[in-house]
């Protein structure tokens, strides 16, 4: 529910009899009133934002979500005789710690800290892949680009998303998604500048043209991002108050396990057109490309249309048309068909992840604890993001067929649908056409 100057939180306008409700006739879900008349909702100054979030999503989401061709090539080159479980722990990692992160980055973010978490995020994601082209062990590749960068990342992406809120009211989400689309520019101009390069400067050398455009894109978000208004107070590291919020648990729940299963496809997609002999390699190479871009308009268009409908009424279509797209890769067997797939997976799973940060923020009672929530929310999921990929490789190598590790993916994104449904049915109940 909205209200022109003020942000309210999204609660049943009726009861289950079409009743009216006041406020004492629910004294525990009272809307708290937030004043957001100085909030400009547009402007030079607040697109700027969303133009510095956009590099932010692109140096930390967009790192992470290129791993998949680093990690083809890890095991082309047989690096250190591991498997491709093995591989897949060091992108869990670093996508691990770019959303735990959010446990200290978030109240960090909330004491007005925002250009300190700006310059060390630059600094450990640089130093992170820098070092990774020095890299000749297993435990070298952990360290680098597991860890160094997924700090780097975690001090970067909660306040690429917690920014925002202080700019914007009815254009929210919008914003949100067309600098969540810095991710998928990422995901798409990183790999291809990494295989093109690396067969002709070698891998050192290629790796470092990365770390120089992470480095030369951070200028700008460092110059011209601002945060408007700090917190009258300071804020915890957890908010105690999230666990007994049953639409924000239920919700986060459903991260969990969208997280856990919704980049199986981005981490083992190339791999599979390989070994099935369906596309060529070089062409193979390209469908994590394919998938990142088609992602993109997946987080814009659904992202415009949640400021108008509800974040929590748009994700969760798109949640059931991923689940959809994720079993239909069982049936993939010619090119034709893997390049639909990639392209109907990228968009649907663009808006699946790029909305939770709106659904949060929209069932947030007060935003000055928005980026403790957002920490608290993306540190859980990211013990899905965690354990995820690297149990669709062990599964994967168990079996030695890609259907356990598609069938694994499509049960996580199934259990989230369920969760993102119990979420909005604890706000509106069953009631279709109400805005949440």
């Amino acid at each position: 529910m909205k209200i022109e100057g003020v942000i309210t939180e999204p609660v049943p306008l009726f009861d289950r009899e079409g009743c009216k409700l006041d406020e004492e006739d629910d004294p525990e879900r009272v809307t708290e009133k937030i004043s957001t008349a100085d909030i400009p909702n547009g402007g030079l100054k607040a697109w700027l934002q969303v133009a510095g979030s956009f590099v932010l999503f692109m140096n930390s989401w967009g790192i992470s979500s290129s791993y998949g061709v680093f990690e083809t090539y890890y095991t082309d080159i047989n690096l250190s005789n591991r498997s491709q479980s093995d591989f897949a722990w060091v992108g869990s990692i670093q996508s691990f710690l770019l959303l735990i992160g959010g446990v200290i980055t978030g109240p960090v973010f909330d004491k007005g800290h925002f250009k300190e978490l700006l310059f060390a995020g630059t600094v450990f994601t640089t130093l992170g892949i820098m070092m990774l082209s020095l890299a000749t062990e297993y435990w070298h590749v952990v360290l680098s680009q597991g860890v160094c960068a997924g700090i780097g990342g975690g001090c970067l992406f909660v306040p690429s998303v917690a920014i925002l809120p202080s700019y914007f009211t009815t254009k929210r989400a919008f914003a949100t998604g067309i600098a969540a689309c810095g991710s998928s520019l990422g995901g798409l101009i990183f790999p291809i500048i990494f295989h093109k390069l690396q067969p002709r400067i070698g891998f050192g050398w290629s790796t470092r043209v990365l770390g120089f455009i992470v480095l030369g894109t951070q200028i700008f978000s460092i110059v011209f991002m601002r945060q408007r208004a700090k917190p009258s107070k300071t804020r915890a590291l957890w908010d105690k108050t999230a666990f007994y919020d049953a639409p924000f648990m239920f919700y986060i729940t459903s991260t969990f396990f969208t997280f856990a299963g919704v980049y199986v496809p981005f981490y083992y997609i190339q791999s599979f057109a390989m070994q099935k002999h369906i596309v060529s390699e070089d062409v193979a190479f390209y469908l994590i490309a394919i998938m990142n871009a088609s992602s993109c308009f997946g987080r814009i268009l659904p992202n415009f249309t949640a400021d108008k409908l509800g974040p929590l009424n748009i994700v969760l279509p798109f949640a059931i048309c991923t689940l959809i797209c994720a079993f239909c890769w069982l049936a993939v067997n010619a090119a034709g068909g893997l390049i639909v797939f990639c392209i109907s997976y990228g968009f649907f799973s663009g808006a699946f992840v790029s909305l939770p940060a709106p659904v949060m923020i929209s069932i947030t009672k007060n935003i000055d604890i928005i980026g403790t929530r957002i920490g608290m929310g993306f540190s859980i999921t990211g013990i899905g993001l965690l354990i995820g990929t690297p149990i669709a490789g062990a599964i994967l190598k168990t079996n030695a067929s890609y259907n356990g590790a598609i069938y694994f993916g499509g049960a996580t994104i199934a259990t989230a649908v369920v969760f993102t449904i119990l979420a909005r049915h604890s706000i509106v109940g069953w009631h279709m056409f109400m805005w949440v």
